[in-house]
C-alpha cells in the first residue's frame, strides 16, 4: 500500500500554493536561484521544478520522489508514468491513496454485481431499470474520475504506450453510452458489452496477482495456439475420414454431414460421447473400433499431453524471466532513488539521515530502531553511508522484522506464568510427546469409524453419536490441552507462526463448535465434517505429503489469482450466454433428436434424465452452474445439442470456444502446479536446514557508540537509546517470511549474479560497487577528467 501518501498532504498544499506564486521563476542550469543555488544536493527532485523553497523542503521532496520510485519498483509499475512536475503530483497522490483504491474496487465490484439485478435478473435481486441504470452510471463516474486523474499525470500523448489504460478508457466510454441509452429508453437492449465489466475489476490495485496471471496466459499463448492448430488439423482430418466411413450408416446419426462429423469428433476429443459415438458403427463391424481408438490415442494421449509439456516449458521460462525482469526493474528503481538521496559532499553514498527521510515517506510504520537496523544491514562495507550497490538491496531488508537476541528468551521469563510456561516447555521436550499426540489422533479416528459403523435410529441420532458423543468431548478436550501447552511453551505469536498449529487449533475449535451446534440443532448435519479434519495431521508423518502441502502453501497466491481469472471468464461467458440464450425454454425442446430423453418434461413428473432443462442461461447464477458443468465436460454436448436445436447450429461455436478457453486456462494452472512442485523439490534437495536458517534470518551487531558515529541524533537518537545502552554490544535478529520470492533468490543465485553483471555491462555509467576500507564514501569526490561522468548540479531524472 502506498504508505507515504497520508503524510504528503501538508507539504503538497504548500507546493501547490508555491507553484502559482512563482510561475515566473525560471531554473537556469543550476539547482535553482538565490538560496536554492547553494543546496547540498546531488540531484533535485523533478517534483519541485520551478519552486523556490528552503533546503529542508527540497530534501523532503527528494524523499517523496525517491519513495515513489521504490513503490513503482515494488509494484512493477512503468517509470514512464512517473510524475515529473508539481502539477502532476496532486493527481498522482490522490489516485494512489488507499481510500481511493478501495473506492475504485467497490465501484468495480458494484458493476459486476449489477448482473444480478439486470434483465434477465435473479428474481430475488431484480431492480427497475432506472435504479440499476443510475447505479451503473454512478460506478462508471467513479472509475472515470480515477482515469481522468491518471491521465493528468501520464498525459494523453503516452496513453498509446499504456495499453491497459487505453483499453479501459475505450471500454468506459462504451459503457457510459450504453448506460445512458438504457436509462433514457427505460429498457435494456442487447448488451453483450456487459461482459467487459471485469476489465475494471482486473485493473484495480488489489488485483495485481490476477493481472500477472493473465499476462502469463497471454505470454503462453503462442505455443498453445501452435499446438491447437496441430490438434484441430487432426480433428478435421479424422472428421473428414469419419464422414466417408460412417455417413451411410443409417443408425449412426453422428456423421450425416461434414459439420456433424466435425462436431462429433470435437466432442470425442473430450471423451464425453465415447463410446456412444462408436457403438452404431461398431455393431456393423468390429474393425471400425480401430478408427476411434487411433483417434483418441493421437489427439488425447499424445497431442494433449504434448501441449501440456510445451506449456510447462514455456511457463517455466516465463517464470524465470519474470523473476529477472522484476529484479532488474527494482534495481533501476533503487538507483533512481539513490540519485535523489546523495548529497554533493557525499555523491557516492546515502547517509543515515537521508535514508531515514526516505523510510519516513515510504513506510512510516517503521520505528526508528527498524530504520537504523535496516541501514546497518545494508551497510556491509562498514562505512558511514550506503553505496549504490548496497542501496540496490534495499527491497531485501524491508521484509525483515527485528528483535533483540535477548528477546529470543522464553516469552514467559520473569512473568507470573513462568512456572506454567516452564512446565509446558518440559512436557513438549519429552521424547514421546509427539508420539502421544499422534496416538490420540489415531484413537480419535478409530472412535470415529466405530461410531459410523454403530447402528442408530435415524440421521439425527447418528449425527449426534458421530460428533457430539462423550468420546467426541473427550478427544476435543485433550486436543485443546495440547494447544494450550504449545501456546504456553512458545507464546501465542510463535505458536501461530506454524501453519500446522493454526490448522490444529482451527479444526479443534470448529469441531467443538459443531458439537455444540449439533446438540442445540440436531438437523444441522453439515457440521459432521469438522471432526474428521483433525485426521489430516497424520499426513504430516510422510515426507511426500509434506511436500504436497508445502507446494500448496507456495501455490496459494497463484491459485487465488487463477480462481479469480476463472470467475472472470465465467462472468464473461455467462453474460454472452444470457444475451444469446436467455429467451429459450428447453422443456421438451429436442423431439426426434439424440438428446430427446434428457429434456422430456411433464408437470406431473419427469424422467430421471429429464431435468436437463434446468441447465440454462436464465440468470447469472444458473448460467454459472451451466458453465461449470461445461467445464467438467461430462455430457456437455447434451446442453450444446439442445441449444443447437432451439437456437440454430451456429450456437455450437459458443460452447466450443468456451471449452477451448477453459482448456487453455486449466492447462496453464496444471503447468503452474508442476512448476511449483518441481521448484520445491529442487529447493529441498539443494538447501539444508542451516542454509534456510541463514536465508530467513539476518544478524546485526551494534552499539550506541557506533550509532553516534553514523550520525544518529534528534528523535532517532531518543528512539534508539532504550535499545542501545552505552558501552554494551547488542545483537538483533531480523526474520523474513518464507515466500516463494525469497526462495527464488536462493534457487536462482547464479542466474541473479549473471543478470546483474549483464545489466552493469549494458549501462553507460560504470556500476557502483561497495567501497573498500581505504575509501571514505562520505569524502568529497575527486575531480574527474571526464566531464560527462561528473555529477551535474541540478541533474533531472
Amino acid at each position: 500500500m502506498y504508505n507515504f501518501v497520508t503524510q504528503s498532504h501538508k507539504v503538497l498544499d504548500y507546493f501547490k500554493d508555491q507553484w502559482y506564486q512563482v510561475k515566473s521563476y525560471t531554473r537556469a542550469g543550476t539547482d535553482g536561484a538565490g538560496e536554492a543555488g547553494s543546496l547540498d544536493m546531488g540531484s533535485r527532485s523533478s517534483l519541485h521544478t520551478g519552486l523556490q523553497m528552503s533546503e529542508d523542503e527540497h530534501w523532503e521532496m527528494n524523499y517523496h520522489e525517491a519513495a515513489i520510485y521504490l513503490e513503482e519498483g515494488l509494484n512493477n509499475e512503468k517509470f514512464d508514468s512517473h510524475p515529473s512536475s508539481p502539477e502532476e503530483l496532486p493527481a498522482y497522490l490522490r489516485v494512489h491513496n488507499p481510500w481511493y483504491h478501495g473506492l475504485d474496487l467497490l465501484a468495480s465490484l458494484v458493476l459486476i454485481l449489477l448482473a444480478f439485478t439486470e434483465d434477465p435478473a435473479v428474481p430475488a435481486f431484480e431492480l427497475p431499470v432506472w435504479a440499476h441504470g443510475t447505479i451503473e452510471l454512478l460506478a462508471l463516474t467513479i472509475i472515470g474520475v480515477e482515469l481522468h486523474l491518471k491521465l493528468k499525470w501520464i498525459g494523453w500523448s503516452t496513453i498509446l504506450k499504456h495499453k491497459r489504460t487505453m483499453i479501459k478508457g475505450i471500454t468506459l466510454l462504451i459503457m457510459v453510452l450504453e448506460a445512458v441509452v438504457v436509462v433514457c429508453r427505460q429498457s435494456s437492449h442487447f448488451r453483450v458489452t456487459r461482459a467487459l465489466r471485469p476489465i475494471f475489476l482486473v485493473d484495480t490495485r488489489h488485483c495485481g496477482g490476477v493481472r500477472r496471471f493473465i499476462r502469463q496466459i497471454l505470454q503462453s499463448l503462442p505455443p498453445i495456439l501452435d499446438m491447437l492448430g496441430l490438434l484441430m488439423f487432426f480433428v478435421a482430418t479424422y472428421s473428414l475420414l469419419g464422414f466417408y466411413l460412417f455417413s451411410e450408416h443409417i443408425d449412426n446419426g453422428h456423421f450425416k454431414t461434414i459439420s456433424d462429423s466435425f462436431v462429433s469428433m470435437f466432442v470425442l476429443l473430450t471423451t464425453a460421447n465415447f463410446p456412444d459415438v462408436m457403438m452404431p458403427s461398431y455393431a456393423k463391424s468390429k474393425w471400425y473400433a480401430v478408427f476411434f481408438i487411433l483417434y483418441i490415442i493421437t489427439v488425447l494421449y499424445v497431442l494433449m499431453n504434448l501441449m501440456l509439456a510445451v506449456v510447462y516449458e514455456t511457463f517455466t521460462r516465463i517464470e524465470r524471466e519474470k523473476c529477472r525482469a522484476l529484479l532488474l526493474h527494482r534495481r533501476v528503481a533503487a538507483r533512481r532513488a539513490f540519485r535523489l538521496l546523495v548529497s554533493r559532499r557525499a555523491p557516492r553514498a546515502v547517509r543515515l539521515r537521508h535514508f531515514a527521510g526516505l523510510i519516513r515517506h515510504y513506510a512510516p510504520h517503521y520505528s526508528g530502531l527498524d530504520v537504523y537496523l535496516m541501514f546497518k544491514q545494508l551497510s556491509q562495507s562498514g562505512g558511514g553511508g550506503l553505496s549504490r550497490a548496497e542501496f540496490a538491496n534495499v527491497y531485501e531488508v524491508f521484509a525483515l522484522r527485528w528483535a533483540p537476541q535477548s528477546g529470543r528468551a522464553p516469552w514467559y521469563a520473569a512473568s507470573a506464568l513462568e512456572p506454567l510456561g516452564r512446565a509446558a516447555a518440559a512436557a513438549l521436550r519429552w521424547p514421546y510427546f509427539e508420539y502421544l499426540i499422534y496416538a490420540l489422533i489415531v484413537g480419535n479416528g478409530v472412535s470415529l469409524v466405530l461410531r459410523v459403523c454403530e447402528a442408530a435410529g435415524d440421521l439425527q441420532d447418528s449425527a449426534r453419536l458421530l460428533c457430539a458423543s462423550w468420546d467426541t468431548w473427550l478427544f476435543l478436550t485433550l486436543f485443546l490441552v495440547e494447544a494450550c501447552l504449545r501456546m504456553l511453551a512458545s507464546g501465542l505469536a510463535a505458536y501461530l507462526e506454524s501453519g500446522w498449529n493454526v490448522f490444529d487449533l482451527s479444526v479443534t475449535l470448529l469441531a467443538l463448535m459443531g458439537a455444540v451446534l449439533l446438540s442445540i440443532a440436531p438437523k444441522l448435519f453439515i457440521v459432521v465434517i469438522f471432526r474428521p479434519l483433525r485426521l489430516m495431521r497424520l499426513y504430516k508423518l510422510k515426507k511426500r505429503y509434506r511436500d504436497v502441502f508445502g507446494t500448496l502453501v507456495l501455490l496459494s497466491p497463484l491459485m487465488s489469482s487463477a480462481g479469480c481469472v476463472m470467475l472472470v471468464m465465467y462472468y464473461f461467458f455467462a453474460i454472452i450466454g444470457m444475451e444469446l440464450f436467455a429467451g429459450y425454454d428447453l422443456k421438451n425442446c429436442c423431439v426426434n433428436t439424440t438428446v430427446e430423453d434428457f429434456y422430456k418434461y411433464s408437470e406431473n413428473s419427469s424422467t430421471a434424465l429429464g431435468y436437463y432443462y434446468l441447465n440454462n442461461f436464465e440468470n447469472i447464477l444458473t448460467s454459472g452452474v451451466s458453465l461449470f458443468e461445461l467445464t467438467v465436460v461430462n455430457n456437455w454436448f447434451i446442453l450444446m445439442n439442445a441449444y443447437a436445436t432451439v437456437a440454430g447450429q451456429f450456437s455450437r461455436l459458443y460452447f466450443m470456444v468456451f471449452y477451448l478457453f477453459t482448456m487453455v486456462v486449466l492447462t496453464i494452472v496444471v503447468a503452474s502446479v508442476l512448476e511449483a512442485f518441481r521448484f520445491r523439490i529442487q529447493y529441498k534437495r539443494s538447501t539444508t536446514k542451516r542454509d534456510e536458517e541463514k536465508l530467513l534470518h539476518e544478524e546485526v551487531h551494534t552499539n550506541w557508540e557506533e550509532a553516534q558515529r553514523l550520525g544518529v541524533s534528534g528523535d532517532l537518537a531518543d528512539e534508539l537509546r532504550p535499545f542501545l545502552p552505552p558501552g554494551v554490544d547488542v545483537t538483533f535478529i531480523g526474520s523474513r517470511p518464507r515466500t516463494k520470492e525469497v526462495l527464488q533468490r536462493r534457487m536462482y543465485q547464479a542466474d541473479i549474479q549473471k543478470w546483474l553483471s549483464e545489466e552493469d555491462e549494458s549501462e553507460d555509467l560504470p556500476p557502483s560497487t561497495t567501497v573498500t576500507s581505504s575509501e571514505d564514501p562520505l569524502s568529497p569526490p575527486l575531480a574527474q577528467a571526464d566531464g560527462d561522468r561528473q555529477l551535474r548540479p541540478g541533474y533531472q531524472l
